[in-house]
């Protein structure tokens, strides 16, 4: 049989070896990552609502303008101005046309845009009984104002009660009008 031989290195070498390939992966993952939007090497790594800090806000001061930046991860904001120090970012442009600013955040540069909020409506609203009331309120009113506001607000009283009754009577048996089955009070 023939001899085997076996090649040893120092474990320094070997160390420093395999911190070298880890290092490069490590570059190459820094460059593409998978978690990152598609377009974020595109745009220079401009984050988003996703990011690690979203410009929250504008308001003119007198001072001059004021950004609030929000850091997600601290879950904290901070109203600041231009080249303002003091934090762990600092907004060095803004574009008012497009609500964004530039960030100089952790040595990278963050295109923010202003982050829109997201409300729903829940469906129209009922404007005419609101406004049935609310056109009979005097800002200084007499004796006959108030008498014709307060016939208002009693109409206004009867109508909704008619309804309800109305409810009750075209639910189901065993049903409230919203369609739930009654509550059992506890014992």
């Amino acid at each position: 049989m023939g001899a085997r031989i076996a090649v040893r290195l120092p474990w320094g070498i070997a160390a420093l070896a395999v911190a070298s390939l880890l290092a490069s992966a490590r570059a190459d993952l820094a460059v593409a990552s998978p978690f990152l939007p598609a377009n974020a090497q595109a745009a220079g790594a401009a984050a988003g609502p996703a990011g690690p800090i979203e410009l929250r806000g504008v308001m003119p001061m007198p001072e001059g303008v004021a950004y609030c930046i929000y850091d997600v991860a601290k879950k904290k904001a901070a109203w600041v101005g231009l080249n303002e120090s003091g934090h762990d970012f600092v907004v060095r442009t803004a574009d008012p046309a497009s609500d964004s600013v530039t960030v100089d955040y952790q040595g990278r540069l963050l295109k923010l845009t202003l982050r829109s909020s997201k409300v729903a409506s829940s469906g129209a609203a009922v404007a005419a009984a609101p406004s049935a009331i609310a056109s009979t309120v005097v800002v200084n009113p007499s004796p006959a104002d108030e008498q014709k506001r307060l016939d208002a607000v009693a109409q206004e009283v009867r109508r909704r009660r008619l309804e309800r009754e109305k409810a009750m009577q075209e639910a189901p048996p065993g049903l409230t009008p919203g369609g739930a089955p009654p509550s059992v009070p506890n014992r």
